[in-house]
């Protein structure tokens, strides 16, 4: 290839991709719009449909100032009642007649309360048989009398690291909680293969990130043993963006792909792709991601969303209507969206191709439509820019093209965390100063 061939192609790809984060936002800005609920309870399983469990836990003991999801801090008597009510809400769900495939814990910090946690886990499976849990942890959570508690009960742990450099976690102000870069590794190598898998979160295209960095996060990432690691690109939110201007800086989304395509290249040597930024030693299904794993979901807990048959219900931001909706009798919803058939086929194509491969003929089965037919211009675009293999029934994504499914999931999770910040925008102004980032619990 001649230097203006490669020229061409890097602008071709450059392009897309701003069409592409361009295009998302347009969609994602009325899909994420809100409507009141008027329902007390979720509507009960569908005949054949799979589930997977998710139940949120909001409390750190330290608020990142980059993190958008729904987290307070840490108050032992406030999180004690919650778990208590978490596990009551799993008993409604049972009551509805769901039975889950799998179930997904996060946060917040789910393992804040090591005892809490595990009696939830084991009513869990008690009341869905439940094979396999992936759950979410900090690095000083890696302790032996933690781990110990989570053996034979989570399958999956997955740890947030963000970055091994300590500039930058001084930045995201998880040096002084967490411990440097040295400690969090030898943590992560130490907790290696004590469950059945490890997975380590992190986070690429920090504005003083730079290639030399990155380079050095994913070697530590080898060298650690983890069998599992998930490189997020990171996200904003209006909510967040004031404070992560201040301490980490502005995005740059033009150095973004570079930085993708180093980390694809670098882990692969080592890692297989399970999902366009989830990599694995391993042959296993479980990600961060369980909406790309399984379309319909149940959310239990202080913000946890459910998709169910085309309709997004969201419970509330608020811990206290929370805590009284659940002793009360009935679930927490606060709001629903409903979507139409094109707004679900759309969903579909993104999921299924975030891991990699589209069933064509499930989406017609599904749908009545051809994938090609039904989202011809979703199709069309990435057709254009040979991003498919065409094998049996399947579209599969090829790995140059990887990226653009990076884009489309960072402006979906981005339109996620936009409607956060309008249910955040509904708790009282004390629950919304306990949510303000950079807040760290002071231990006497």
């Amino acid at each position: 290839m001649t230097q203006s061939e490669k020229y061409d192609l890097g602008f071709v790809q450059s392009s897309a991709a701003k069409l592409l984060t361009n295009y998302v936002r347009y969609l994602t800005r009325p899909y994420f719009e809100l409507q009141p609920a008027e329902c007390t309870s979720l509507p009960g399983p569908r005949e054949g449909q799979t589930y997977v469990l998710y139940a949120h836990v909001p409390f750190c003991e330290s608020l990142c100032p980059y993190c958008s999801f729904n987290r307070f801090l840490f108050n032992e008597d406030r999180a004690v009642a919650y778990f208590r009510n978490l596990r009551a809400e799993m008993r409604m769900t049972a009551k509805l007649g769901y039975q889950f495939a799998s179930m997904y814990i996060g946060g917040g910090t789910p393992t804040i309360l090591i005892d809490e946690l595990v009696e939830t886990i084991d009513l869990a499976k008690e009341l869905f048989g439940i094979p396999e849990v992936s759950c979410e942890t900090n690095p000083n959570h890696l302790t032996p009398e933690i781990l110990g508690k989570l053996k034979g009960r989570v399958d999956r742990l997955s740890v947030g690291v963000q970055s091994f450099d300590d500039d930058l976690l001084k930045q995201m102000s998880r040096y002084d909680r967490f411990g440097s870069g040295q400690q969090v590794f030898e943590n992560i190598r130490n907790a290696a293969g004590i469950l059945p898998s490890l997975n380590v979160d992190m986070i690429f295209n920090f504005p003083s990130q730079t290639e030399e960095i990155l380079r050095a996060d994913i070697q530590r990432i080898i060298e650690s043993g983890a069998e599992q690691c998930t490189f997020y690109p990171l996200m904003s939110a209006p909510s967040v963006k004031y404070a992560m201007d201040r301490s980490v800086g502005r995005v740059d989304y033009d150095r973004e792909g570079r930085f993708y395509k180093l980390i694809a290249n670098e882990l692969g040597k080592v890692y297989t792709p399970l999902s366009a930024w989830t990599f694995s030693r391993e042959d296993t299904h479980m990600i961060d991601e369980y909406i790309v794993k399984y379309e319909e979901y149940v959310g239990i807990g202080s913000g946890s969303f459910s998709y169910l048959d085309g309709t997004l219900y969201v419970n509330t931001f608020s811990v206290t209507d929370y805590n009284k909706a659940i002793e009360s009798g009935k679930m927490s919803v606060m709001a629903k969206r409903h979507y139409a058939k094109t707004q679900q086929m759309q969903y579909r194509f993104m999921m299924e191709l975030f891991d990699l491969k589209l069933n064509k003929k499930t989406f017609k089965e599904d749908f009545g439509v051809s994938v090609e037919r039904g989202l011809w211009k979703e199709t069309l675009f990435l057709d254009l820019l040979g991003s498919f293999d065409r094998q049996d029934n399947q579209l599969l994504l090829k790995p140059e093209n990887r990226y653009l499914l990076v884009i489309l999931m960072r402006e979906f999770f981005t339109g996620v965390n936009l409607l956060r910040d309008q249910a955040r925008a509904r708790l009282s102004k004390s629950e919304q100063l306990m949510c303000v980032a950079n807040q760290t619990l002071i231990h006497s």
